[in-house]
């Protein structure tokens, strides 16, 4: 943008009282292009303001009745002229005045006696500021706008067909995670083999070479040998249990994902939770700053339930991340244990009813009324996007026909009951 065209495009403010600091400005501004208004004292500039918003005001500090000062701090109190870029214009040099100024909202300073080229490079540059300032907030409301479209475009998705996606996903990362896991697996033990015969290679040189020459004895010593050999095993140790870890949480992946049965079958509820439980471990582990939560299962005897497996282990999977994160966040009663209980049971109806409990300190009503509703949550920003019991309403309401209900109660913990149909699996009870 050229200075021709920005100085058509704005309104300067000046304010002074005295009558030739006020022509002078006038004609240097005039001559650059610059539409010019001018107050000789601070309740006139503030009422001009009202009624045609200058883009920048040269505020003089001394004047009669307000000052400069108060001016300005008029100016940033009212939410109509607050933005408007104001600088001081004063013969005084104390840096206390100063940092005064500053501190109320002016951008700049201009030293009496002014310097023609001087207060007209400040005015471009604060000017280009503000033009540039106003182009990045009409952009940012774009962005929050095109924001909200997707986010409302990502429910449709989400409520769609993305589980399935889902599934996809956690399976192919559990596919790839195995393949390089099997390999160290299956490698381990002849790291051990090898390992334990390089050992035993050195202690028979330290046998039958008790005095070796002085650059071995000292690498020895600086490698601290006797240590090093002690302690390999022990890192052998670590790696084939981190190893079986790894493998296990695969298996848990792959249990979580059922990408094999992603179409509505009979499956066993209980092996979908504790899936859905082993992947959280993690969380459920005491912290410095919060003790381990306990988990206690009440298990019914359950038929295979009819149902979208991966699906519905995504709804286990949001429910129980709300109760760990309600629990770490707000804490429990009375300094009780942090628990989660889930219980499992036939319902009326010919359904089965899965229960998620936590003793933590519930939810008042009027946000309890709000849970299900997409990107509503209580969590800052970045920590949650408010989709995960919206997901989970539409998942067991419109895929599998049936409820999720949330009870809490101040003080006296939550509980979230999801009721399945049976439909016609119920004939395999015992």
């Amino acid at each position: 943008m050229s200075v021709y065209s920005i100085s058509q495009e704005n309104t300067i403010l000046v304010v002074d009282d005295t009558p030739t600091n006020l022509q002078v400005l006038f004609d240097v501004l005039s001559e650059q292009g610059y539409r010019v208004a001018i107050a000789k004292n601070g309740e006139t500039a503030l009422q001009r303001v009202q009624s045609s918003e200058p883009n920048l005001i040269l505020l003089d500090v001394m004047m009669p009745g307000i000052d400069g000062f108060e001016t300005c701090q008029r100016l940033k109190a009212n939410p109509v002229t607050r933005d408007i870029p104001v600088i001081f214009m004063t013969a005084l040099s104390d840096s206390v005045d100063q940092v005064k100024g500053l501190s109320l909202g002016a951008v700049d300073y201009i030293t009496k006696p002014i310097q023609h080229e001087e207060v007209l490079a400040r005015i471009r540059v604060h000017l280009q500021l503000r033009n540039a300032t106003r182009i990045m907030e009409q952009r940012t409301n774009e962005l929050n706008q095109a924001l909200e479209s997707f986010k409302q475009a990502q429910v449709h998705l989400v409520q769609g067909e993305k589980m399935s996606a889902l599934a996809q996903l956690v399976a192919g990362v559990a596919h790839e995670i195995n393949n390089p896991v099997n390999f160290i697996q299956g490698n381990l033990n002849y790291v051990k083999e090898y390992t334990q015969e390089l050992l035993n290679l050195v202690q028979l040189y330290q046998k039958h070479y008790p005095n070796p020459v002085a650059e071995i004895r000292e690498r020895a010593e600086y490698l601290e040998l006797e240590f090093l050999q002690e302690d390999l095993w022990k890192m052998l140790g670590s790696m084939k249990m981190g190893s079986d870890r790894i493998r296990q949480l695969v298996l848990s992946l792959c249990n979580f994902s059922r990408l094999d049965e992603a179409d509505c079958k009979p499956v066993d509820i209980h092996a979908g939770i504790d899936s859905t439980l082993l992947i959280l471990q993690h969380r459920l582990k005491a912290r410095p700053d919060f003790p381990a939560i306990q988990v206690i299962k009440n298990y019914g005897q359950l038929p295979e339930v009819e149902c979208h497996p991966s699906q519905l282990n995504q709804v286990f999977m949001n429910i129980l991340t709300n109760a760990i994160d309600a629990l770490q966040t707000s804490g429990v009663r009375d300094n009780q244990q942090p628990t989660i209980t889930i219980s499992t049971s036939i319902g009326s109806a010919n359904s089965i009813a899965i229960s998620i409990a936590d003793n933590g300190v519930g939810i008042p009503e009027l946000i309890r009324s709000k849970l299900f509703d997409p990107f509503f949550t209580t969590k800052p920003v970045g920590k949650g996007t408010g989709l995960g019991l919206s997901i989970s309403h539409h998942i067991v309401t419109e895929k599998h026909g049936g409820k999720i209900e949330c009870d809490s109660t101040l003080d006296k913990g939550t509980e979230f009951v999801v009721k399945i149909p049976l439909r016609q699996v119920m004939a395999q009870v015992a």
